[in-house]
């Protein structure tokens, strides 16, 4: 019994992981700025400018809770 458990912690570790780096690759192929460290720094270039992404944020609140007062959630 002791050898299934530990089996199966070991499964669940691997779909974990793999369900983080899936997760990772589509947030960097959606959002390229992100990793940036100078994220809101102004593009030095023309194609520094078309390679950041248009859409918003996740954790974004809408138009409606900014005018609210709502701040982002982190």
């Amino acid at each position: 019994m002791h050898t299934a458990r530990r089996a199966a912690r070991a499964v669940a570790s691997v779909v974990r992981e793999c369900n983080y780096a899936s997760q990772r690759m589509l947030e960097l192929r959606l959002f390229p700025d992100l990793p940036l460290t100078d994220g809101d720094d102004a593009p030095d270039t023309y194609a520094d400018f078309l390679r950041r992404s248009h859409a918003a944020l996740w954790n974004e609140p809408s138009a409606r809770r900014r005018a609210a007062g709502s701040r982002p959630r982190n």
